[in-house]
């Protein structure tokens, strides 16, 4: 666990370590989503962008595509079950 400090500015340094583990250099983007009780930091844009045949053509699935907001809906519901 690494504590940090809110400045008057509302600006948070992120400890050396997180930012070597992560890669993160300086001018780095990230977005911040409220969770409720916390926030939860992630990269912009951590990998190029890519489509789902260069990346999981050998998964096969049959049901109904689900959408980029039912997925991020998903994923936000585990993170919260994740970090309660």
């Amino acid at each position: 666990m690494h504590t940090m400090k809110l400045s008057s500015k509302g600006q948070v340094i992120i400890p050396k370590l997180l930012r070597d583990t992560h890669h993160w250099e300086p001018g780095q983007e990230l977005l911040a989503f409220d969770m409720g009780d916390g926030i939860l930091i992630k990269p912009k844009k951590p990998f190029p962008e890519t489509d789902i045949n260069q990346v999981a053509s050998c998964l096969k699935y049959s049901g109904k595509a689900k959408t980029l907001a039912e997925i991020e809906e998903a994923i936000g519901r585990g993170v919260q079950e994740t970090f309660k």
